[in-house]
């Protein structure tokens, strides 16, 4: 568990643990992997077979929906994963357990095989299960409680999340559709490799993070493993389990991104540019550019309201995000009536779209994982980060559903409905903020700008 860090020793680059670099670069290769493998996910599937670059001829109905399942799976293995890191291995070690099952899953898609296919997806979903939440918790395991430095950390990560996204669209996505599916997925493999390599070589400075605690001689460990729950502890679950309602309906528009506005961008958008047509995969790298570019600013701009006393929770935060992110629907809607009138849409109308899913999904990702790593109790903070990411997966499965709609229903009807139901829910839950804040018992009020070291902390307070 990554409950304890001897601060007083902790090295710094950047105003920041050395750590975070560390655990920022291991996620980087880890999504260049992911991403790269789910830019070719549904353009692999529904190129014909007899094209030059073959595919498996499916139906885009079919691709949506293995899409759907294999997304939801990937995320909701991070329960499983994060109970065996609180109860058996530990972050740390999980996270290498994780990485060597995607380097195997993401290798064995390299073989142009259908059970290979399904072998490599179902490593794949193993090994992000026992990685994702666990690298995320030792994120927050970095700082102390009540340092504003971690929701700024936690974009920092973040930004390393889309730098892996943003090269695995434009590397292994041109790999992919120009010189072989296969050769596409191999190479993500080998980023993965790099990861682990990295992660490995960087133990030195992750000695006091993720550690297992049923292993600690600390007597403080001990006991932080056998407490019940109090009831202020109770109370910040509740509020983390209705956090995660907005998180469902989050992904769950902004998942449309890998499946339905990946095939909108390849078969209903004029994708010429000076005479080159841009590949389809490439608008998969728009968003994780943006979030390099604007990461920073919208955690400096949050920052700076927490300082001038504005309202600047993690709860109002995710809200805006939702309701930014749905606003971003409203180009494709215009996009799809441009296509109605003329028979394709211009490529902005997705630029905008993906300009606004950033600007929302800054607001509400990164702030998610921080806000986690505050409310949940030390022995189940891993199971607590592995049930946001369960979240994102029922609300990539819900992408895929909404994406098999739009063969019955047509984008607009869909692109429009995304848009007005993301804006509403986010209104409605505005109105109960106030109420579920009081419910945190003032978490966030303890934030500063002092970060005095530290022996130890806790991921979140066990008494009050």
């Amino acid at each position: 568990m990554a409950n304890t860090v001897k601060a007083a020793h902790q090295k710094e680059l950047f105003g920041h643990p050395v750590g975070l670099y560390i655990l920022f670069f291991t996620e980087m290769w880890e999504r260049f992997s992911y991403y790269g493998m789910r830019a070719l996910f549904v353009l692999y599937l529904t190129t014909k077979t007899v094209d030059e670059n073959p595919g498996l001829g499916w139906s885009s109905g079919e691709a949506l929906a293995l899409y759907g399942w294999y997304t939801m799976l990937v995320y909701v293995a991070s329960i499983p994963g994060g109970w065996i890191a609180d109860k058996l291995l530990g972050q740390k070690k999980s996270v290498l357990v994780g990485g060597l099952l995607l380097v195997a899953g993401h290798s064995i898609l390299a073989v142009e095989e259908m059970w290979a296919w399904y072998s490599g997806l179902g490593l794949i979903i193993a090994g992000v299960g026992m990685l994702k939440p666990n690298i995320s918790t030792m994120v927050g395991g970095l700082y102390k409680q009540g340092d504003i430095r971690r929701d700024k950390g936690f974009t920092i990560f973040y930004i390393g999340i889309n730098l892996g996204a943003f090269l695995s669209s434009l590397i292994v996505g041109y790999v992919g559709e120009v010189h072989g599916w296969h050769y596409g997925f191999g190479l993500a493999g080998i980023g993965m490799a790099l990861g682990l390599l990295q992660y490995l070589l960087g133990q030195k400075y992750l000695k006091e993070v993720g550690n297992f605690l049923g292993a600690s001689e600390k007597e403080e460990d001990k006991e932080a493993m056998k407490k019940p729950l109090t009831k202020i502890e109770k109370d910040r679950i509740i509020v983390l389990l209705i956090s995660f309602l907005l998180v469902i309906v989050f992904w769950g528009a902004f998942e449309q991104a890998g499946g339905l506005m990946n095939i909108y961008a390849k078969e209903k958008t004029n994708r010429m540019l000076m005479g080159w047509e841009v590949p389809a995969s490439w608008f998969q790298s728009l968003n994780a550019m943006f979030i390099i570019f604007l990461g920073t600013s919208v955690a400096l701009y949050w920052a700076n309201r927490k300082l001038k006393g504005k309202v600047s929770s993690s709860l109002f935060k995710m809200i805006i995000g939702l309701i930014v992110m749905g606003t971003g629907f409203f180009f494709m809607t215009a996009a799809s009536m441009e296509f109605e009138a003329e028979g394709s849409s211009a490529m902005y109308w997705l630029v905008l779209a993906y300009l606004f899913h950033t600007i929302g999904e800054l607001c509400i990702s990164p702030v998610a994982l921080s806000f986690i790593t505050k409310l949940a109790p030390v022995k189940y903070a891993a199971l607590m980060m592995g049930v946001y990411f369960a979240m994102t997966g029922f609300g990539n499965k819900l992408a895929g559903l909404l994406g098999e709609w739009a063969e019955s229903q047509g984008e607009f009807k869909i692109f429009t409905g995304i848009a007005v139901f993301c804006v509403v829910f986010g209104l409605l839950v505005m109105i109960f903020r106030k109420k579920l804040e009081l419910l945190t018992h003032g978490v966030e009020d303890k934030e500063g700008t002092i970060h005095e070291e530290a022996e130890g902390f806790e991921l979140a307070d066990t008494a009050e």
